[in-house]
């Protein structure tokens, strides 16, 4: 090794150590762990792919693997669209604009145990704050957490509201990053707001918003507090996301190889995902 490379080396190696002590090793545990059929209790024997087939055969998986797509494309989305119109709003020079700022990253400062108890308290039975708003206006009791189709839609909306304060800030650092310059051509040019929004902003923001979408998706798919602390992946597993799904066969059914063939089988997935995306961002 050269002299040049001795210094470098010397101090990347505390932390490539601890990358392999704390990730590294935990995964090729868990990944031959998905070959057997052991428990928490007793290591078990070797399975061969038993368990990945078993999983790939089982219709819990594909439910979650529906749900999961489902949660990610419609957080995706939300976050986006939400974000990128209060940071275009955020932008604008405005009275309070500060204060605003701060009070939209709440959701996103305020830990996730907090808030998420918080919504449950809020929608959890009749007694509830938002059933007792609607009771007040006539209305009655609608038992969120109970109905698979409202414990679905709670579950997104509140992931979007979790969610939006990074991209907003995110979109917002890329919107001020913007040349002036190449909205007043476009301004000289006759071009209305809404030409300059879509010839000038989007192409400009391309990029990020690729890799704003790609950490969403990685999130969003990898995201067990949200459902969990909500509905406990219920009711009748509506809500059960892949994530969910492996704790509940490692630690629920004591089944460590099926949990952490799970587990291996959402890795490959987003790893699909990340190449898939990746590859969008080379092209643009």
């Amino acid at each position: 090794m050269t002299p040049e490379f001795v210094t470098p080396a010397i101090l990347l190696a505390p932390s490539i150590l601890l990358l392999l002590v704390v990730i590294a090793y935990p995964m090729m545990q868990g990944f031959f762990f998905s070959f057997t059929d052991g428990s928490l209790m007793k290591s078990g024997k070797l399975v061969g792919l038993d368990n990945y087939a078993k999983l790939l055969s089982s219709p819990a998986f594909w439910h979650s693997l529906r749900f999961s797509a489902i949660f990610a494309i419609c957080n995706i989305a939300g976050c986006y669209l939400l974000g990128l119109g209060l940071a275009l709003l955020l932008q604008k020079d405005m009275p309070g604009r500060g204060i605003f700022r701060v009070l939209l990253l709440l959701p996103w400062i305020v830990p996730s145990l907090v808030s998420i108890v918080s919504w449950r308290w809020m929608v959890n039975d009749e007694k509830a704050l938002f059933n007792q708003i609607i009771t007040l206006f006539g209305g009655d009791p609608i038992f969120f957490l109970s109905d698979s189709t409202w414990a679905v839609t709670i579950v997104i909306l509140i992931k979007i509201w979790r969610s939006f304060p990074f991209m907003m800030l995110s979109l917002l650092a890329a919107l001020q990053s913007i040349d002036r310059s190449l909205y007043e051509a476009a301004a000289i040019d006759g071009a209305t707001r809404w030409q300059s929004f879509r010839n000038v902003t989007v192409p400009q923001i391309k990029n990020i918003s690729i890799v704003l979408c790609l950490l969403m998706t990685i999130w969003s798919v990898n995201d067990f507090d949200t459902p969990w602390l909500l509905a406990q992946g219920g009711p009748a597993n509506a809500t059960e996301n892949l994530v969910v799904l492996a704790y509940r066969y490692t630690f629920a059914r004591n089944d460590v190889g099926m949990g952490a063939a799970t587990s291996f089988v959402t890795l490959f997935v987003l790893m699909a995902l990340v190449f898939f995306l990746l590859r969008l961002q080379r092209r643009n």
